[in-house]
């Protein structure tokens, strides 16, 4: 996420069309906010629209654009002399038709997307797009136009899902339950060791959106049970289906898994109960000092202590002399 805001940073201030790929609900439209907040053209007009709900002429997205504009704070006086500006957000451009994706192209290969001569000024838009799908695989079924796709990607911003930066969940429950507690003027208890454990092991298929709606049901309803068991029965559900799917982890490979995180386990807790001390604990384990080692270089221990979780990590700081791993 922090590549992700910088790479942001550099794109804000250019005037080229920018892409934002990602998963539904992963926040995508915040992140085309955020270009258009830290752009030169922020105190422009932010015009959002979805594809599939555009005409297919192009013109009455214009004429309401301009009516933002027109609603907007600058003059009649100020919009002659300087024109109308700032950024136009298509959200799912896969979804865009053959003769809207036509129009579009034709507008980018003029060089800008704007519009003369409306209201005596110029209407001159910097363009955002968005996809939760891949738009390659689109141009190769033929559903969406190549040479479009070349214009719309100058620059590409990929948002990831929530699975795969599950470190931010904690930080997003404190901001949700924090905006909704303000929202709807009640309060609510931070859930519980179990449910945090349970929101950190969901898969999250709707990514934001969803730890969203269902920190507003927590808030809503106060009662963690309910939430705790809609979420549990989806989380193994969610397993069930991953294991019978094709290709998936054979019986063989499950077990060996199982194995090593019991190992890992009693070594960690073996460990924590002799001070470390690895000596005493491969006589506690009933195995010896040279398997011990190499159970814990294999666990990825061989650092230092683990950081707290239920796999053992390597520890990112320099073992201290007779209390780390590394001493006996």
């Amino acid at each position: 996420m922090q590549a992700l805001r910088s790479r942001l940073e550099r794109a804000a201030a250019l005037d080229m069309p920018v892409l934002i790929e990602g998963e539904s609900g992963t926040g995508k439209d915040i992140i085309a906010r955020m270009l258009h907040r830290r752009s030169p053209w922020n105190c422009g007009v932010f015009v959002k629209a979805r594809c599939s709900c555009i005409p297919d002429t192009f013109d009455t997205l214009l004429e309401s654009s301009a009516d933002v504009i027109e609603s907007g704070s600058l003059s009649t006086v100020q919009r002659s002399q300087t024109g109308c500006y700032g950024t136009l957000f298509l959200d799912e451009i896969s979804e865009s038709s053959a003769a809207l994706q036509t129009k579009l192209l034709r507008l980018l290969q003029q060089g800008q997307l704007c519009r003369t001569n409306w209201k005596g000024c110029k209407l001159n838009l910097r363009l955002l797009c968005a996809t939760n799908c891949g738009l390659e695989d689109a141009a190769e079924r033929g559903t969406f136009r190549r040479d479009l796709l070349y214009r719309i990607n100058v620059l590409t911003l990929h948002m990831p899902p929530l699975r795969e930066r599950k470190g931010d969940i904690p930080d997003l429950i404190n901001h949700f339950l924090n905006l909704f507690v303000h929202v709807y003027h009640c309060t609510a208890k931070h859930p519980s060791r179990r449910m945090l454990q349970s929101l950190l092991t969901y898969s999250w298929p709707g990514n934001i959106r969803e730890l969203e709606n269902l920190m507003r049901r927590y808030v809503l309803f106060g009662f963690e049970k309910s939430v705790f068991k809609d979420l549990l029965n989806r989380t193994e559900r969610d397993g069930v289906q991953t294991l019978y799917e094709p290709g998936a982890v054979s019986l063989k490979e499950m077990t060996r898994k199982a194995v090593r995180e019991l190992e890992r386990d009693a070594i960690l807790k073996a460990l924590q109960a002799n001070q470390w001390n690895r000596k005493r604990a491969a006589c506690v384990l009933n195995i010896s000092y040279r398997a011990l080692l190499y159970k814990i270089k294999d666990a990825g221990m061989a650092g230092g202590q683990p950081s707290r979780g239920t796999d053992l990590q390597p520890a990112t700081k320099a073992a201290v002399p007779g209390r780390g791993i590394g001493s006996a």
